[in-house]
């Protein structure tokens, strides 16, 4: 049986379409034991993203970004984010975003970046899918500043560090973000493995 199967929407009510969608559900869901329960739910839809680790093998470093994420802010993180490039799709695909992204936010042409996962980040109110990818990078890779973009508010600084420093940085609860520790552990695994 499929989870459609399992499924039946009675009500949907948009609360939110300001910066993304937030909807509020009444459905049915038919449990394990073959009950039937009610349950309503709020989903957030911010659409699907990407994000990208840079690094460089001979080097042992990557490109890192520090921004200021309200959210985080307001649940008690007094200090900017730090993060890997990342962003959402809009229409495009998560390559093309990808690329994007990592010119916008970190200046660095993306010459092949390769998938190696896909996750839910937070699948109990936020619909949103994260393609994760890496990338090698050259230091004539770098084409600008970065910064991402003015009218979007966004004002990202750019910076390199040794690997091994950035997993310092998780250690001691610098970096917080989750898509960031995914792919810095992903690294550690399959990158720069001794």
């Amino acid at each position: 049986m499929s989870v459609a199967d399992r499924v039946r929407v009675h009500e949907v009510k948009l609360l939110s379409d300001h910066w993304y969608v937030l909807k509020t559900t009444r459905f049915d869901f038919l449990r394990r034991d073959g009950q039937w329960q009610t349950q309503a739910r709020e989903t957030y839809d911010r659409g699907n993203g990407a994000a990208i680790l840079l690094y460089n093998l001979a080097q042992r470093s990557v490109v890192l970004t520090r921004q200021f994420r309200y959210p985080a802010f307001v649940n008690g993180h007094d200090d900017l984010m730090v993060e890997v490039p990342a962003g959402v799709l809009d229409a495009a695909s998560p390559e093309d975003c990808i690329r994007a992204e990592a010119e916008q936010e970190a200046g660095y042409r993306v010459r092949e970046p390769r998938k190696v996962f896909e996750a839910f980040m937070s699948p109990g109110a936020v619909t949103e899918r994260l393609h994760f990818f890496i990338a090698e990078y050259e230091p004539g890779d770098r084409i600008g500043d970065g910064g991402g973009l003015h009218d979007e508010g966004e004002d990202i600084e750019v910076f390199e560090l040794p690997f091994d420093a950035a997993m310092a940085m998780v250690a001691r609860g610098e970096i917080v973000d989750a898509k960031t520790i995914m792919l810095l552990q992903y690294g550690a695994l399959q990158l720069f493995a001794a």
